[in-house]
Formats: C-alpha cells, sequence, structure tokens
C-alpha cells in the first residue's frame, strides 16, 4: 500500500496560514446527445431550478439545486454507446424529494429503501442512460412517525384575527397592531392556509402569500405553535403553499421569505434557495 506523501515546505506554509486552496463542489461533465432536451429534463422531472447552456443550439449545459451541480457536454454519439456510469447525490429531506420524483413519473430503477451502509437511497435513470442515486443518512425514525397526526387539517384560508394573534404570542412574536389593523392586513393576502387540530378546533399553524398577484410572491408568517412543532405540520402547510404556487403563479414570477439560518434546510425542500438581499426597517419614533 502507498503511504501519504507529506506536504512540502511550501505547502504547509500554506495550509497553516489558511492561503490554501479551498474547495467549493465537483461538477461531473455527462456526455449527451441533445444537451437542451437533458437540461429539460433535469429540470421538469428531476427538479433542478438553475440552468444554463452554451451555444446556439446549446453544445454544453448544465443542472443545479443547492449544492449539486451537474454539466453536460454535446456527443451526438453518446446515444450508442452503454452507459454504466452512475452520480451519487447526497440530499436531504429526501422523502420529499422522492414523492416528488414519483408524481413527475421519473424512471425510478430501485425505489427508495434503507441501505445496509446506513442510508436511504434510491435511483433514478435519466433519458441518456445515467444513473442518479439521491441518498440521505438514515434518520433511525419509523417513517409513520414522518405523517401528519391524523387530528391536523390544512385548510385553505387566511387565520382571522384572533387567530393569528394566538399564533404570534404562542411563537413570542408581539404585535400591537388593532383587530381593525390586522384584519386590514389580512385582507391583502393573496392566500393563506390554517392548520386546524380537529379535536378541539384550535389552529395552530398558518402561512400568507403577499404579492402583486403577477410577478412577485411573498410568503409571510409561516408559524406553528410550539406543541406542533415536528410534527409534520410546518411541512404540511408549506406544501398547500407551494402547489398553490406551482398553480396559480406566472412563469419565472419570483418568490422570496425571510428565515434564520437554522431554518434554511427546511425551506430548501420546497425549492427555495439563498440569495443575497439587503432590508431597512422604518424607525419612526427614532427621527430627530
Amino acid at each position: 500500500m502507498n503511504r501519504p506523501t507529506a506536504l512540502s515546505t511550501n505547502e504547509a506554509v500554506l495550509w497553516s496560514t489558511g492561503a490554501g486552496p479551498v474547495f467549493s463542489h465537483a461538477e461531473p461533465i455527462l456526455q449527451v446527445s441533445d444537451v437542451a432536451q437533458t437540461v429539460k429534463y433535469w429540470q421538469e422531472v428531476l427538479g433542478f431550478p438553475g440552468q444554463w447552456t452554451w451555444g446556439d443550439p446549446p453544445t454544453h449545459g448544465g443542472v443545479s439545486w443547492h449544492g449539486a451541480f451537474v454539466q453536460f457536454s454535446l456527443d451526438k454519439d453518446s446515444g450508442t454507446k452503454t452507459h454504466g456510469e452512475s452520480i451519487w447525490i447526497r440530499v436531504a429531506h429526501i422523502e420529499t424529494l422522492y414523492t416528488m420524483h414519483v408524481e413527475r413519473k421519473a424512471n425510478i430503477v430501485s425505489p427508495l429503501a434503507r441501505q445496509s451502509y446506513g442510508f436511504d437511497e434510491y435511483v433514478v435513470r435519466d433519458p441518456n442512460g445515467y444513473y442518479i442515486a439521491f441518498a440521505a443518512p438514515a434518520s433511525g425514525k419509523d417513517r409513520k412517525s414522518e405523517s401528519l397526526p391524523d387530528s391536523i387539517q390544512v385548510i385553505r384560508r387566511a387565520p382571522t384575527p384572533e387567530e393569528y394573534k394566538n399564533l404570534l404570542k404562542s411563537v413570542g412574536w408581539t404585535t400591537v397592531a388593532s383587530d381593525e389593523i390586522i384584519q386590514k392586513q389580512l385582507n391583502g393576502v393573496q392566500y393563506g392556509v390554517v392548520a386546524e387540530n380537529a379535536g378541539n378546533g384550535e389552529i395552530i399553524g398558518c402561512a400568507l402569500i403577499l404579492g402583486d398577484g403577477y410577478s412577485f410572491y411573498y410568503i409571510k408568517d409561516v408559524v406553528v405553535h410550539p406543541d406542533w412543532q415536528g410534527k409534520r405540520v410546518g411541512t404540511a402547510i408549506m406544501k398547500e403553499i407551494s402547489n398553490w404556487l406551482d398553480a396559480h403563479a406566472p412563469d419565472k414570477s419570483l418568490v422570496g421569505l425571510y428565515t434564520g439560518e437554522t431554518l434554511k434546510p427546511f425551506y430548501q425542500q420546497f425549492n427555495f434557495t439563498p440569495a443575497f438581499g439587503m432590508v431597512r426597517t422604518i424607525y419612526k419614533n427614532d427621527k430627530q
């Protein structure tokens, strides 16, 4: 067995000072017979939102989704070759992704299953013959616990001012707005959903969509009562929000939301990606 090569003096200095190379990600390049159709498949069926092409017609291109990047290069003879190559992509919330691929009729050649090496994994075959394995570390949870409790139902309506205030209070958000002002805010909602505990009629979650109804939408106040957090209520609410946007938002619409760093993985499963932005808060009482 070969022994590891020791770092040279110069290399050691670079690493110790933090000036050494920093790797971002690796991008496989797949040979395909039609770049445009391949990019379209990876977007429309596999769900990768980012895409680019080079040339007209395209001779090169690529797709991306969060930290996963794949490139495609034109090779008109690739269709006559036997492909056994595969790509292994590690994801979070694999159940959601698997459900989406089933619904979009992806060619799933190996269904989602727990593997002996500690991963939940399934394999899709793309039109070029490449195998894409999607995998996530096995959580150890019983899959039945991943379903929404039977007593909870998601209803397509905005909360009342009283329900809205109760939800905000439950998560420690305060508001001094009157019921009249809150009602005016809710009247401007494009679409809203609430989660109701059918056992007692209590509203235990909500989410609102604001926007111009044409090119920009803003998801506001995704709130779940602390007693129901971690029980798939937020996921059910966001699925309903995403379904409405998919059905009603025009092509190329921009959808935004604000969230903390710890919640980024939660929203990424609904195709949201981090983006640079700037905000300003108006403090009228502090003006001199």
